[in-house]
């Protein structure tokens, strides 16, 4: 069969309206087995790697796949939870919270489900189990607040590769970026507060975000300017100096020039220029992963002291925070507009019940 049925499908099943939130993805395990399929999917997709396909087959799977997975591996390791993966588990625990929100205030009229783009659960999947079960129409939020085509680009990709195989589609809505939501910016604004509260102010603020090759930005990618967007709402809402934060991009990889100032060699700089306490903050991350915890919370933790820094912070992600969820659910809600009283749903399943026959 070209196109997939619905395996639990029935004319007089409820419509509901799915909700279907995503992240970048993580292996199974951080294992150098695990790593090796995950980094195949990842560094596979052209849209994170914009090298002609021939060339790249042979850099990937002749020397990337053959030493980058045990350092990974070894990587992933250090944050590894007895949950798993503290990208899935923030993730799971959003769309729990999520759903919450949905019952509460409708229950039974929407699911919510959650997806990684690399690894599992699969975009896929995620939209197949909402799809059976009776979700009708789904908004899809990539949890990017800044829009990059690597990022939420790829995730349109995996669900319009995935509608191609459907019989019936459902009404979509896609969130492609939030970088200037007012409630994100005050969600970060108030997460940078409490630190502050609890531990004072540091010599600079610094917010990290993870880079792009430069030349995805000079072929039209908004995603530098998105940050920079995200960093000067912020700073006006803490109404901080020019002199008081920087913004700065984080995990390059290759060669090639990618979006500057690094953060790493930013760090290793700041103490010779009388910076010698340091707070960094990760707007561009929803929930703390490898990137976060490992690479912000320690490696470069490591060159700030190592280079003369005294005292180094890193502020969380907002991850399942209360406010960061009544953000989310208001992004949705203002996106889910008309969908819940669409008078059309009762009356299709009036007429399928009347008939006993398809509509």
């Amino acid at each position: 069969m070209k196109y997939t049925k619905n395996s639990v499908f029935t004319h007089q099943q409820p419509d509901k309206i799915g909700v279907l939130i995503s992240n970048l993805g993580t292996p199974e395990a951080p294992t150098k087995q695990a790593l090796k399929p995950y980094l195949k999917q990842f560094l596979s997709d052209p849209r994170v790697v914009e090298v002609p396909k021939l060339i790249w087959w042979f850099v990937l799977n002749l020397i990337i796949l053959n030493f980058r997975p045990k350092k990974s591996a070894e990587a992933y390791a250090t944050v590894w939870t007895e949950n798993g993966s503290p990208l899935l588990t923030h993730t799971k625990n959003q769309a729990t919270a999520l759903q919450a929100k949905f019952d509460a205030d409708a229950p039974g009229q929407y699911l919510v489900g959650y997806a990684m783009r690399y690894g599992q659960p699969s975009v896929e999947n995620a939209m197949n189990q909402l799809l059976e079960q009776g979700a009708r129409k789904v908004v899809v939020l990539p949890l990017y607040p800044q829009y990059c085509a690597s990022t939420t680009g790829s995730t349109f990709d995996a669900l319009a590769n995935d509608f191609t195989s459907r019989r019936w589609l459902p009404d979509l809505r896609f969130i492609s970026h939030y970088h200037d939501n007012v409630e994100y910016i005050r969600c970060l604004a108030n997460s940078i507060r409490a630190h502050w509260e609890k531990h004072g102010r540091a010599d600079k603020l610094v917010f990290s975000y993870h880079g792009i090759p430069k030349r995805y930005l000079l072929n039209g990618d908004p995603y530098h300017c998105e940050c920079h967007k995200t960093t000067r709402l912020v700073a006006e809402m803490l109404e901080l100096s020019k002199d008081d934060y920087m913004t700065t991009f984080q995990s390059r990889f290759g060669r090639e020039e990618w979006l500057t100032p690094y953060t790493d060699e930013t760090l290793k700089g700041l103490p010779a220029q009388g910076v010698k306490s340091l707070q960094v903050i990760c707007p561009g991350f929803s929930s703390d992963c490898l990137e976060t915890i490992e690479e912000i919370g320690e490696e470069n933790r490591e060159y700030f002291v190592e280079n003369g820094g005294e005292r180094y912070e890193y502020i969380p992600c907002l991850n399942s925070d209360a406010s960061h969820i009544d953000m989310l659910y208001g992004l949705l809600q203002d996106n889910l507009g008309g969908w819940a009283s669409d008078p059309n749903t009762e009356v299709r399943h009036s007429e399928a019940q009347k008939l006993n026959a398809p509509v």
